[in-house]
């Protein structure tokens, strides 16, 4: 009961939340950030390591100017101020994880100070709009990864991940509860994928949170390593539940420490430590890196549209998206170009309109692929062949069950078959519509069809004669299934309606 009590968020009163973020952002780079290694934590354990990832003695840094790019759009996008010079200072510490014995950090002189990221209630599910103001944005490196063996206890170091370029966002302490916490979390995420500064994979580790909370304005408890929206919001949940049931039971203030999450509660680590313990000191094997004035002009120049942007776009004449689906939509870069293309050639090109684009890119397309459980791949149908499906549906070329069908064959099938024309696949499945069919015939064929299910269910056309009209569509689904779905369900409504009044 208390553990439920503990993970169910609900403020209270006389106890305020004070939190604040310290966001690790992997960079999207091809190498990493003083090395020539390449970028890519997840190869097997220490392929991707350098001497100087290592840490022996001898060798030094180069910047990779690809990673200052990243961080520089990062920056811009935040609206923070670049600053004119910024440089790299040693933050001391041993550990396994970090070879050298310190990490290259910029503490004194960072990248950019101040920004802001505003929340919103249209886009973002606050119950309020909220600027969330940014501290400081620094560059790093990150350190290597510590692997532990259950079965025999052993520790062993992958430094695949050491010196792969980090930007450390810090927030200034400004969320007042855990929606806010949540909404920012999701928001930065995807304006750095968006923004491709970021593979935006949190369960790799592209993103890695500390959250500090502190309660009625008693010390900040800072609560490690967060690697998930979820992890965020119970870790924070959790922590500013315990400070308030140990403010509440006893006298003794709540003590400045780090914590780490285990899925359920949070756990002491170590006392918080200070500036001063970790000896910064300017690393003397880095110049100092010197921007124009103009830099953020510049940078925001080549930014493309950022996505509260887009939101707005999708969201008004000519998409007419629903907030959710757009906010689907810019959550996923791949999907989002897709649905563009298909606009050109759907609603501009062949003058379909957007409702139906609307609901063929979300609903059917989008549903086959999760029905098949396979990830999204634009290539196993192109938005120019949706849109020739849409058209000899709308054309009665072939019915609407066919064509839901044929989408789900498209899927599965080989990568040179998908590229054949639609209406030579519709002939191959024999999908095309009975409607193609001469007018006398096709009635005369639809009508038989109806009058021997009318003949086989007495007990339904009963039914629906004494006023349960609804009785009417099992008729119509065992019309479409003798059919298999070649003919269109209106037509035989019309003529079971027909024959049985």
């Amino acid at each position: 009961m208390l553990l439920r009590r503990l993970l169910t968020w609900k403020p209270q009163q006389g106890y305020p939340f004070k939190c604040g973020l310290e966001i690790h952002t992997q960079l999207k780079t091809k190498f990493k950030l003083f090395s020539l290694s390449k970028n890519d934590p997840d190869s097997p354990p220490n392929t991707n390591a350098s001497y100087f990832d290592y840490g022996l003695p001898g060798t030094f840094p180069q910047l990779n100017p690809e990673a200052l790019l990243l961080a520089l759009k990062a920056a811009t996008a935040l609206n923070s101020n670049i600053s004119e010079l910024c440089h790299f200072d040693r933050k001391h510490y041993f550990y396994l994880d970090q070879p050298m014995g310190y990490q290259l950090t910029q503490h004194h002189r960072p990248l950019a100070k101040g920004g802001q990221l505003h929340l919103t209630k249209k886009y973002d599910n606050v119950s309020e709009d909220h600027t969330i103001r940014i501290d400081q944005i620094q560059l790093e490196q990150d350190t290597g990864k510590m692997n532990y063996n259950e079965y025999d206890g052993a520790i062993t170091v992958d430094l695949n991940r050491a010196n792969v370029p980090l930007i450390e966002l810090v927030t200034e302490p400004d969320f007042k509860n855990i929606e806010q916490v949540k909404s920012f979390v999701r928001k930065y995420l995807t304006l750095m994928s968006h923004l491709g500064v970021c593979s935006g994979d949190m369960e790799k580790g592209a993103m890695r949170c500390d959250v500090n909370i502190s309660v009625n304005g008693g010390k900040r408890v800072e609560v490690k390593n967060l690697g998930s929206t979820s992890e965020i919001v119970a870790a924070a949940t959790y922590e500013y539940n315990r400070q308030v049931e140990h403010l509440k039971t006893s006298d003794e203030p709540i003590i400045q420490e780090t914590r780490a999450w285990d899925g359920k509660s949070t756990y002491r680590r170590r006392d918080k430590e200070d500036a001063n313990d970790y000896r910064y000191m300017p690393d003397t094997e880095i110049p100092g890196i010197f921007l124009s004035p103009q830099i953020g002009e510049e940078i925001r120049a080549i930014l493309p549209e950022l996505p509260e942007e887009i939101l707005d776009k999708l969201t008004t004449e000519p998409y007419c998206l629903e907030i959710k689906h757009a906010r689907f939509l810019v959550d996923n870069v791949d999907i989002l170009k897709y649905y563009l293309d298909l606009y050109e050639y759907g609603c501009i090109g062949a003058m379909l309109d957007i409702k139906t684009v609307n609901n063929w890119l979300l609903h059917e397309l989008l549903g086959a692929f999760h029905k098949l459980e396979v990830p999204f791949d634009r290539t196993a149908i192109s938005p120019r062949s949706l849109t020739e499906l849409m058209v000899m549906v709308k054309k009665d070329k072939i019915t609407f069950s066919s064509a839901k069908l044929l989408l789900l064959q498209l899927l599965q099938l080989d990568p040179k078959e998908r590229h054949l024309p639609m209406h030579e696949l519709v002939e191959k499945y024999d999908l095309g519509s009975a409607n193609s069919a001469s007018t006398k015939d096709l009635d005369e064929a639809i009508t038989e069809i109806c009058q021997d299910i009318i003949a086989a269910n007495p007990d339904v056309v009963e039914k629906i004669q004494n006023g349960k009209s609804n009785s009417i569509n099992h008729l119509i689904g065992l019309a479409m299934r003798q059919t298999q779905g070649k003919v269109n369900s209106k037509e035989f409504e019309r003529v079971f309606k027909n024959l049985i009044n």
